[in-house]
């Protein structure tokens, strides 16, 4: 067999390609239980194990170095890679391959069914009865939460191609299958594969012991719901949802938390554009199909927490655009960083109190803290000393918009207490921490790390990008292309990701099909159609489109604050 491919995604990532998913699983498993400092996730796929790291702690020669290593004890107790060292994935590890199976119904009545049997030469009936009729296994998790990657189907759906252009919305319990896989969405998200049919299961839900139905390792097998027939088990005791509940996440459960009346609380009067909760994200959880979201600028979230004394991963309020507004209930300690917006404070009557954006500020009982509109970037971050007192979901307060996980989007007569309780968020306390845990009367520390030039609409923006993974799937005028033209930031954008638009689009030198593979922040993936996605924090796990190159870790955070509208040239930089 070929020899395993270590190809760069970015400077903090690399892309191991095998022959099998069987020798991924075997290196995943291998992988994941010698893992060694600064590797930060594993994300196993069809033919590829994805491996992030910290540049700061191990190089990318090192990671080579572990993973050659993993190879040889596989080949050596020869196991599934011995032949041609194998490959595996790690992300929602320890908790799958107890061989339960899960039965899932479903009402064959999708989109592309009919296309579907077109294109195999099959009936309708026949397209039902050969998906239904044969055990799937969970192979891994990816895309989002809840939706894993099942193979051992059908022959007949082998190689099953993507839509040329994925759709905005696939309804949540859409049944879809693509290349070797089948699988099922658990929310509403953009999606490119061929619909077949829809479930009322649901597929993710947090309010179970055990969020994902179906884990990797597991056997399962759709049943036709116009062919009625015994109980179906759904695994783990757990009853199928309703249709109408399918979609349901975290998003919309209660978040603040209960804090004793006599807490300060701030109030929000108005959330402008959007206002989520942020802090650093959910790393280690890619096993689940849950990526690390959290702050789009994780600096200038940093320098709020700093400025105020919390802990760096503290939980803040990230808001586009401007437009916010809150009143304080007792004394409060905040600061605001990101975007350059104009900060004001007001008292109870009127009265404009000295504030700027970059400071530690003071909140007596009845002021308002408005920030607004953004005259250049596109976020900003108001941090409060003693941090806000919500609940963490899965280990963090980071509102993921794609996965639909964390605290729901903040809303005008939302009121959330400060101070009570622990800070939560993944970030550890470091050297800047202590800056500013003054008294809140005492002097206001100032932030003089804050950004430069924010860029605003029409104007252009360089960023340094690493070519790869996938750019031999490119030729040279593509890649050429990259560099030289320019792209336009389109108003489709969200914490998902960029789409950009170019005149000429990226044309591919292969047409085929790409295997579901790991991705990353800042990659810059290629639709059919050749105009880019440049992925943000909220992207998909994984992806079928190649990626052509990926933004330089270092340039990361000012993608953050890049508008529409604005435009954007690449240049070609090494690996770290």
């Amino acid at each position: 067999m070929a020899a395993p491919r270590f190809l760069p995604a970015g400077d903090a990532a690399l892309l191991l390609e095998l022959d099998t998913l069987d020798a991924i699983l075997a290196l995943f498993q291998r992988a994941g239980r010698q893992r060694p400092a600064g590797v930060t996730d594993l994300v196993p796929a069809a033919r590829t194990l994805l491996v992030c790291f910290e540049p700061e702690i191990i190089a990318a020669a090192g990671v080579v170095s572990w993973l050659r290593a993993c190879l040889r004890q596989l080949a050596g107790a020869g196991g599934p890679a011995a032949p041609r060292p194998g490959a595996g994935p790690h992300g929602v590890a320890a908790q799958a391959t107890d061989g339960r199976r899960v039965e899932i119904p479903v009402r064959y009545a999708g989109e592309d069914l009919d296309e579907v049997a077109e294109r195999l030469g099959l009936s309708r009936a026949e397209v039902i009865e050969r998906h239904a009729g044969i055990d799937f296994r969970a192979a891994f998790a990816g895309f989002a939460p809840g939706f894993v990657y099942l193979t051992g189907g059908d022959p007949c759906f082998q190689g099953l191609p993507r839509r040329p252009s994925p759709r905005t919305r696939v309804p949540a319990g859409s049944v879809a299958a693509a290349g070797e896989f089948s699988a099922v969405y658990p929310s509403d998200s953009p999606g490119g594969w061929q619909l077949l049919g829809v479930t009322p299961a649901r597929m993710w839900d947090l309010g179970r012991r055990e969020p994902a139905l179906v884990q990797p390792g597991f056997r399962v097998r759709f049943v036709d719901l116009d062919r009625p027939r015994r109980v179906l088990s759904l695994g783990a005791g757990e009853p199928a949802a309703s249709a109408g509940e399918a979609g349901a996440g975290a998003l919309g459960s209660p978040s603040p938390r209960a804090v004793p009346p006599a807490a300060a609380r701030l109030e929000i009067l108005e959330v402008g554009a959007q206002t989520l909760f942020q802090d650093l994200g959910r790393p280690g959880l890619t096993g689940m199909g849950v990526s690390r979201s959290g702050a789009l600028d994780r600096a200038a979230l940093r320098r709020a927490n700093r400025l105020v004394g919390n802990p760096s991963g503290s939980a803040v309020l990230e808001n586009a655009l401007g437009g916010l507004r809150l009143v304080c209930r007792g004394q409060a300690v905040v600061a605001v960083t990101g975007a350059l917006a104009p900060v004001t404070v007001t008292t109870g009557s009127g009265m404009r109190l000295p504030a700027a954006a970059g400071r530690a500020l003071s909140l007596e009982d009845g002021q308002i803290l408005r920030v607004g509109p953004a005259r250049a970037g596109v976020r900003c971050y108001v941090a409060v000393r003693g941090g806000f007192a919500v609940e963490p979901v899965l280990g963090s307060c980071a509102t993921d918009v794609l996965a639909g996980i964390g605290p729901p989007p903040v809303r005008a007569g939302d009121v959330y207490a400060v101070g009570a309780g622990p800070v939560h968020g993944p970030g550890a306390p470091d050297a800047e921490d202590g800056m500013a845990a003054t008294d809140a009367r005492g002097p206001a520390p100032q932030d003089a790390d804050g950004p430069a030039d924010l860029p605003r609409p029409g104007e252009l923006v360089w960023l340094d990008i690493v070519v790869g993974p996938r750019e031999d799937w490119f030729d040279r005028r593509a890649l050429d292309l990259l560099c030289t033209q320019e792209w336009r930031v389109t108003p489709q954008s969200n914490r998902v990701g960029m789409r950009l638009s170019g005149a000429e689009p990226l044309a591919r030198r292969r047409n085929q099909e790409l295997p579901s593979e790991g991705t990353v922040a800042g990659a810059i993936q290629v639709p059919a159609s050749g105009q880019p996605v440049l992925f943000l924090a909220d992207h998909p796990l994984t992806g079928g489109y190649p990626v052509i190159a990926v933004v330089h870790s270092r340039d990361q955070d000012r993608l953050a604050q890049i508008p529409v509208g604005a435009r954007l040239r690449f240049r070609v930089t090494a690996p770290a």
